[in-house]
């Protein structure tokens, strides 16, 4: 009967959890990365070069903007530190990525930094700039914590990320899966 207890314990963050308890779960985590993430460290994440490229299309060569792609280390590590951080308040998967606007751009998001386990609800693979959701937009302007389940299986839970001037420079989404499936990316 213990060994049966210990497997259970064990199997426990592989099994599907209650939709309500992931949902406190994952605000509780976004709420603290609210006060955790320094905002004036994610705004030198992106150096100026990096930003000068990562809008043009460049009609010879479509990745050129990822090529040309770079990041200040210091403030990346940073703050990709505090997410990993984050992410283990809990003893199942979650994932907690970075999201900012970009400068002469307000209908576009990038995602700056992505997780362990790659989940996200927004990300759509090979994009470096995406147009921004409306869900994202209303966090960037009201900076109110919103709660997401539009893809099946996954919750979210955007929360924003303020500089020293309390001005909202980005979020966070705060992402796991209600069921995950082990075998996911197995092909």
């Amino acid at each position: 009967m213990k060994q049966v207890a210990i497997l259970l314990t064990l199997a426990l963050p592989l099994c599907a959890r209650d939709k309500a308890q992931l949902k406190h779960d994952l605000d509780q985590i976004a709420k603290t990365a609210t006060v955790m993430v320094d905002g004036d460290t994610c705004q030198r994440i992106l150096t100026p070069r990096a930003l000068q490229h990562i809008l043009q299309k460049d009609p010879r060569d479509e990745w050129a903007a990822g090529d040309n792609y770079d990041v200040d280390d210091h403030a990346f590590i940073a703050t990709k530190k505090t997410l990993m951080r984050l992410a283990q308040l809990v003893n199942y998967p979650v994932d907690v990525n970075l999201w900012m606007p970009i400068d002469g751009a307000p209908d576009r998001i990038h995602i700056v930094i992505r997780n362990r386990y790659e989940m996200s609800q927004f990300w759509k693979w090979g994009d470096l700039t995406q147009p921004m959701p409306p869900l994202m937009r209303s966090v960037l302007e009201n900076g109110k914590r919103v709660t997401v389940d539009q893809k099946p299986q996954y919750i979210s839970v955007l929360a924003p990320v303020r500089n020293s001037l309390n001005d909202i420079v980005g979020l966070v989404e705060v992402v796991s899966e209600i069921s995950p499936n082990p075998r996911e990316n197995v092909k």
